[in-house]
């Protein structure tokens, strides 16, 4: 079975879904059935996403991308410092 992606509006709004639903007396079976996912999904993106707002999420995710990126550069500028650190000793 092919694997969808959803976006974080898209989410978040299966997950208002899924509320409404579950208030109406049904069981998170039915309720990940009806939205075409799995209980597990259900749960991972009650646990990312529960109680977020759309510009909350969007947010969240720029976050995310950003500190990745720095990461990244952190990692880069450090390697380049032992680089020249071990060349000023003379140990190559």
């Amino acid at each position: 079975m092919a694997r969808k992606r959803f976006s974080a509006e898209q989410i978040i709004g299966k997950l208002r879904e899924a509320e409404i639903l579950l208030a109406k007396g049904q069981k998170v079976g039915q309720v990940s059935r009806t939205l075409g996912i799995t209980e597990q999904t259900y749960y991972r993106w009650r646990k990312e996403y529960g109680g977020l707002k759309v510009s909350q999420a969007k947010r969240l995710k720029e976050l995310e991308r950003e500190n990745s990126r720095l990461r990244k550069a952190v990692s880069d500028l450090t390697l380049d410092k032992l680089i020249l650190k071990e060349a000023l000793e003379g140990n190559f």
